[in-house]
């Protein structure tokens, strides 16, 4: 691969973006507390604006252009795009929230597409949130490509630096702030009371 040249690195843009619309099928649900079920199966690039437009119905099972998101590529977050183009097939994640709206028609709202799986992590350790990761399509996954190969920096591996443990003086003794004049290792034998007052615990002392 060719390749960049610093100057043309420097005349790319920094971020680019590109209107994608959300396709959601909507399905008969399987209990009979949830009428339908919803699932996100596809993004069309450079879809106009559209809110919940019928694009297929086949009996019971309808899908929708449900919305249209804008999705943006960010100089300083290539590999998370990196990780997504690493999927077999490459994929784009669609987020959607819920309408708090009591009287909306439809549940769900578009809320963002991203092309980030760190970008995407986020949103799936909520439960607010419905995200699905769906197939890019090719001309975007080659569109994503082209600014991953012009913008990304493998960063450095960088060894961590040892912290040597502090000097606590020489070994065997205690606190330098504490005042003792012996050592911390002091025997038991030597803090008998007739130790301390000088006298050979193996001898008796002086009747006379």
């Amino acid at each position: 691969m060719k390749d960049t040249d610093p100057s043309d690195l420097e005349a790319a843009p920094r971020m680019i973006s590109m209107p994608v619309g959300v396709v959601v099928r909507r399905t008969p649900g399987v209990t009979r507390w949830a009428k339908w079920a919803w699932r996100v199966t596809g993004v069309l690039p450079g879809a106009p604006r559209a809110s919940w437009r019928v694009l297929r119905k086949e009996g019971d099972v309808t899908e929708f252009h449900a919305g249209t998101a804008t999705l943006e590529l960010h100089r300083a977050e290539t590999e998370g795009y990196r990780i997504a183009l690493a999927n077999r097939p490459p994929v784009v994640w669609v987020v959607m929230r819920p309408d708090e709206e009591p009287s909306a028609p439809w549940p769900w709202q578009v809320h963002t597409v991203s092309a980030s799986a760190l970008d995407a992590q986020q949103f799936l350790d909520s439960d607010a949130e419905l995200v699905e990761a769906v197939p890019m399509p090719e001309g975007l996954a080659a569109w994503v490509q082209d600014f991953v190969t012009r913008h990304h920096v493998d960063e450095p591996f960088r060894k961590r630096r040892r912290v040597p443990h502090a000097d606590t003086g020489p070994e065997g003794r205690g606190d330098p702030r504490i005042r003792q004049a012996a050592d911390v290792y002091r025997a038991p034998a030597s803090l008998r009371p007739d130790a301390a007052a000088g006298l050979d615990p193996e001898e008796p002392g002086d009747d006379g």
